[in-house]
């Protein structure tokens, strides 16, 4: 109950929330596309034509990149497993090139930049090879566990 004796309802504010949230994500699928036509038509009026061959050898390199994320992440993890170890790095790595993959397939000038922006940030690994590692030597000692 509020102070003016109103009943709230049973969540407050989620639920509008929740609808907020659904329209901003309905708006940015749809703005996005759009967006990316309206780039592409003021280039070619630009460019000319000459965007046509962008868009076919983007296309054309996103499929690459794919295509060898999915041989890299087999790569990567058959050397760590043989390591004995899991690296979520592999994991990573791949999905970063597979996700800038499909944006340089998807048509647009904003999605191939994107990608472009995905493939040349580093990432996590370099973050992971500052950070000291811990020692795996053996420490000796004895260990009494009382009650």
């Amino acid at each position: 109950m509020t102070a003016t004796g109103e009943v709230s309802p049973p969540f407050g504010g989620m639920v509008e929330m929740v609808v907020r949230m659904r329209l901003v994500l309905f708006a940015i699928l749809l703005g996005f596309p759009f967006l990316e036509a309206v780039v592409l038509v003021r280039l070619s009026q630009v460019i000319g034509w000459w965007i046509v061959a962008w868009l076919v050898l983007a296309a054309v390199a996103g499929a690459a990149l794919i295509k060898e994320a999915r041989f890299a992440l087999v790569a990567r993890l058959a050397a760590g497993l043989a390591q004995g170890q899991f690296s979520i790095a592999a994991l990573t790595d791949s999905a970063r090139t597979v996700v800038a993959g499909l944006f340089l397939i998807f048509p647009g000038v904003i999605s191939d930049l994107i990608a472009l922006t995905l493939l040349l940030l580093p990432g996590p690994r370099i973050v992971a090879e500052a950070a000291p590692r811990r020692s795996r030597a053996l420490i000796e000692g004895e260990f009494r566990r009382t009650r």
